[in-house]
């Protein structure tokens, strides 16, 4: 399927998942506010303004090169910035990842297994990639969970952006 007939929104039961805007700067940059949010990231630190807005700029112009990136998952009812899901190219391991972050009022809800899930059937079917890789902290058991529950299995431990990272992967 081509990019330009690709969907460029994902529903589920309670998520919509669409392209970043840069309106969403703001919403986003209070999530990378809070306090340990990035705690099993390379990068632990809060982000500023203009990171967030490179951020942004950067799902865009992967999402034009690719047809798929990081996505801004919101709540249907109301609208409400959740924080991302989606699918990122890695060039340095010629991998496609499926990742996300929700801010902390969303955790233990069941929405990021929601938003993988519709991101990994989206990359599986809708992009055709034959493998979809998933990177967690080796602490990071909620995450590891998650991965689980989108059909992804551990395959082995592995150093991703300098640190060792549990890899998971739709093929095992």
């Amino acid at each position: 399927m081509q990019a330009e007939n690709r969907p460029d929104i994902l529903n589920t039961e309670r998520l919509i998942l669409r392209r970043f805007t840069m309106e969403d700067c703001e919403a986003l940059l209070a999530i990378t506010q809070e306090p340990n949010i990035f705690q099993y990231f390379p990068t632990r630190s809060a982000w500023t303004m203009e990171k967030v807005e490179r951020s942004i700029e950067h799902q865009t112009n992967h999402w034009q090169t690719f047809g798929y990136s990081q996505m801004a998952v919101t709540l249907r009812e109301t609208g409400q910035l959740m924080g991302w899901c989606g699918l990122e190219w890695l060039p340095d391991t010629n991998e496609t990842e499926v990742g996300y972050l929700l801010s902390h009022a969303f955790w233990d809800k069941g929405y990021a297994t929601e938003a993988a899930r519709a991101s990994v059937k989206f990359g599986l079917e809708e992009i055709g990639l034959k493998e979809i890789i998933g990177l967690t902290d080796p602490l990071n058991i909620a995450s590891q969970r998650v991965l689980e529950k989108c059909g992804l299995t551990f395959t082995r431990r592995q150093v991703y952006f300098g640190m060792e990272m549990f890899r998971y992967s739709t093929q095992p």
